[in-house]
């Protein structure tokens, strides 16, 4: 018996006594102890009733062991669904509610405030996991075998969800399978030229696809080392270099380094590749990282929803502005954004893709799914782009009013609710803004009561409990009145036009 995605792994493995992770504290991962550990939380997970096709919630802080739970829960045939660890515990109760996972995996210090909201829920039970490899979860995995007969899962099961803000409606599970997962990790793993002699920068959160997915699983197909940063660091990211060959980042990761007096061609003279995706990078960020290190940024492009769909190119023009050419065996088109039909070349309509990556629909919404596919299979994005006379891929905007800040989705809907409750306030309308370091500026265009005192700090401060920091306004700009059409519908667009330059030095 095998399982689908796990059995990729396996095989990639040729050295087990190879470091897989080295943490920032010194502690590290084998191959073979990743086998062995992932197969000790498997059989944990069975003893908590953890069958197939359960879902294992974990909101936890970045560790080697969040890894090696997700292994085990692909290996156990259940479906690993990972949370924010910026998430409030009343948008932890949307998410426990919807998915109703069998288990909910969370910090040792966080267990006695979510633990009411997991029961409500119908949590069976709430485990922790904590960064020092400790929690009930290692407790209860520690005794017990290493040898776990995995569950068979075969291309088509499921073995994430991935939740993901739209412009309408709550947040949306992406159900992704696992031939989702392993076609893309072969893909990168050859595109990018990644072997077992690379060592990656891993300063990503493992939450989101790109630090879980793209990074994680890419590596493990690669059989290279990975060398595990809590959070963006510098100091540890330039002390890292000369070890490493590689590094995935958000543009954010770019712009802090480009600041640092270290970051230098000898201090990069080691690298191979450095990526960047999951936010626009800027154009002059692509030039003054070349000048300062001699390498090109590759950018991409992908989604919670389908991984990786395009790339720029690792031999050939890396062309800054663009996402590259799609990756092999991802059919992407530009499409009318109402009808769907294929639009010329060079002209600007909906990115529309269809592959082995696309996911398999949202979680208990059959509609909302239908509604993003067109007929032939092709998963609508959401994002406007084009496609140049060289094939590269350019995205130009997005046809909802969806906010991406460093890599992150934000639900400007979610965000309006709660600034329109602050007492004083009439009404409010959020938008993206470039910004240098996280693609897009949460901003926050607020209209007050005639005479009221509010302030941008109120509304900070009233808002702050409710939602996860990546969600919080910037800035908070307060005017007469919002610009509408004449079906009176906020246009969005024209703020964004008034704002564009809010965040530039």
């Amino acid at each position: 018996m095998t399982s689908h995605l796990f059995d990729h792994f396996t095989r990639a493995i040729t050295d087990p006594a190879k470091v897989f992770i080295e943490n920032f504290d010194g502690r590290t991962v084998t191959f073979a102890q990743m086998v062995e550990r992932s197969g000790q939380i498997a059989h944990a997970l069975q003893k908590h009733g953890v069958e197939t096709g359960d879902r294992v919630a974990v909101q936890v802080d970045k560790s080697p062991e969040m890894i090696l739970l997700y292994l085990a829960c692909v290996r156990a045939g259940a479906i690993f669904l990972p949370l924010n660890t910026a998430y409030t515990p009343a948008e932890i109760e949307y998410f426990l509610g919807d998915a109703e996972p069998r288990v909910f995996v969370c910090e040792p210090a966080n267990r006695e405030k979510l633990l009411p909201i997991a029961e409500k829920a119908g949590v069976r039970h709430v485990l922790t996991l904590g960064t020092a490899n400790d929690g009930t979860l290692i407790e209860a995995s520690s005794p017990l075998s290493g040898r776990f007969t995995d569950v068979s899962r075969g291309p088509d099961d499921l073995a994430a969800i991935l939740y993901t803000s739209g412009t309408t409606g709550r947040s949306k599970g992406a159900m992704l399978s696992h031939e989702n997962l392993a076609s893309n990790a072969r893909t990168l793993v050859s595109y990018w030229r990644f072997t077992a002699k690379d060592v990656l920068i891993h300063a990503l959160p493992i939450y989101h696809t790109h630090g879980l997915f793209v990074a994680t699983n890419t590596m493990l197909l690669a059989g290279g080392t990975m060398l595990f940063l809590p959070k963006l660091d510098g100091d540890a990211i330039i002390r890292l270099m000369p070890r490493a060959t590689s590094m995935m980042g958000v543009p954010t990761f770019y712009t802090r380094l480009l600041g640092h007096s270290g970051l230098s061609r000898e201090a990069a003279a080691h690298m191979r590749l450095f990526i960047s995706g999951s936010a626009p990078l800027l154009a002059e960020t692509h030039r003054e990282w070349r000048a300062r290190t001699g390498h090109a940024i590759l950018e991409r492009y992908g989604m919670t929803e389908t991984n990786m769909n395009t790339s720029n190119p690792y031999d050939g023009d890396r062309v800054a502005g663009t996402v590259g050419y799609p990756l092999p065996d991802v059919n992407l088109r530009i499409a009318d954004p109402e009808t769907g039909s294929p639009i010329p070349q060079g002209e600007i309509g909906m990115i529309e893709v269809k592959g082995p990556n696309v996911f398999k629909g949202y979680w208990r919404m059959p509609e909302k799914t239908a509604a993003e596919f067109r007929p032939d299979g092709f998963f609508i994005t959401g994002d406007m782009g084009k496609i140049d006379e060289r094939g590269y891929v350019h995205i130009v905007g997005r046809n909802k009013d969806l906010v991406i800040t460093g890599g992150f989705n934000v639900y400007p809907a979610e965000v309006e609710s709660e600034i329109d409750a602050v007492p004083g306030v009439v009404e409010s309308a959020i938008i993206g803004v470039p910004h240098a370091d996280f693609g897009e500026g949460v901003t926050a265009i607020v209209v007050p009561k005639a005479g009221v005192d509010v302030t941008e700090k109120s509304v900070i401060s009233a808002i702050e409990p409710r939602l996860a920091k990546f969600k919080l306004p910037k800035r908070v700009i307060f005017v007469k009145e919002l610009p509408r059409n004449t079906m009176g519908k906020v246009q969005k667009n024209l703020l964004r036009d008034q704002y564009r330059d809010l965040y530039k030095a």
